[in-house]
């Protein structure tokens, strides 16, 4: 299993080092597409940092790293007693720091301490990051960055706590895909940034922002979840061809010879002819599939093949299986 081989494996290695290195680049990552692109516009991603957006909106003497430190405790407890010690000490490490980073960037990046309680996007690097006539382009660069910072975090089978924790363990319990439990999450946050902020419930002036904002912290959240699922899962790089031909030996050399591959027959009953005849059933990798067309139309002009996408292959030649313990976007 992934974790009994973590813990055998050398603190010294390369591997080791490899983890953790991504561990903290992520949340690196991560804060930086928080502190850069969402928190100055008052666009709330969800998680723990997008409830404390919220309360940094209502009390802006705390920044919004310290905030989330406030909703780890519970959360590390909860995943220290289902995924075990190796879940908990990365976790611990990721959401520890992430906040400590977040408010170390926003120190550096803002220029005055009244700059920094009201996170006005103008002074933001003294307004060079300016993104306020563009909330849209903001959302979108805030979901990539968010995205590919919690997937590295995430496939280092590690959290950054918040919502992650929640979505781990109904992924766990209740068969929830990984991606689709942070949305379901988020949205209960992105609903109190509603009332605070885009209405203006507890604000200081009574003034909110516009409900709208509530609007694109939705594109914020479905697209960091798109971003999350594809860097975990990966694109479908595979094709299923289905070949119906009268030269299967011709094909058979080309398949074992050529492409160093193997195929399966299956039994098929033409439905017009009413005969049987053996399909060849065919997985390749997408830059390969040209080729084998090409090499068909030249074997037999004739024959008949169907060609779709395979979601995920797994076996000798393809990806491994996944361990038990992996996390998925599934």
């Amino acid at each position: 299993m992934a974790n009994a081989r973590a813990l055998l494996e050398p603190m010294g290695s390369w591997s080791w080092w490899k983890s953790w290195l991504q561990l903290i680049v992520g949340c690196m990552v991560m804060g930086a597409g928080l502190v850069f692109f969402t928190n100055p516009y008052g666009i709330v991603p969800g998680g723990i940092y997008g409830a404390g957006l919220v309360l940094h909106t209502i009390w802006p003497q705390l920044q919004v790293g310290t905030y989330g430190y406030f909703f780890e405790v519970p959360l590390l407890i909860s995943v220290f007693a289902v995924f075990g010690g190796k879940f908990g000490a990365r976790t611990i490490v990721a959401a520890l720091f992430t906040p400590g980073w977040m408010n170390l960037l926003e120190k550096w990046v803002y220029p005055t301490k009244e700059a920094l309680q009201s996170l006005d996007p103008s002074q933001l690097l003294g307004g060079s990051m300016n993104l306020s006539n563009d909330l849209l382009l903001a959302a979108i660069m805030g979901a990539v960055v968010i995205g590919i910072g919690d997937a590295l975090v995430v496939r280092t089978q590690a959290t950054t706590g918040g919502v992650d924790i929640v979505a781990m363990l109904l992924q766990k319990f209740f068969g929830i895909k990984f991606s689709t439990g942070i949305f379901m999450a988020d949205c209960t946050v992105v609903l109190s940034g509603l009332l605070v902020i885009g209405l203006g419930w507890g604000s200081a002036s009574g003034e909110g922002q516009g409900w709208l904002l509530s609007l694109y912290s939705l594109i914020t959240i479905f697209l960091a979840s798109r971003v999350i699922a594809r860097m975990l899962d990966g694109a479908s790089y595979d094709k299923l061809l289905f070949v119906m031909s009268n030269e299967h030996e011709a094909l058979k050399r080309f398949i074992i010879e050529d492409l160093d591959r193997s195929a399966t027959y299956i039994r098929a009953r033409g439905m017009y002819t009413d005969k049987e005849r053996d399909m060849i059933f065919l997985v390749v990798n997408r830059k390969q599939v040209h080729a084998v067309q090409r090499k068909i139309q030249e074997i037999d002009p004739k024959a008949f093949v169907v060609v779709t996408d395979a979601y995920d292959t797994y076996g000798e030649g393809f990806k491994p299986f996944p361990d038990a313990d992996a996390i998925t976007a599934q």
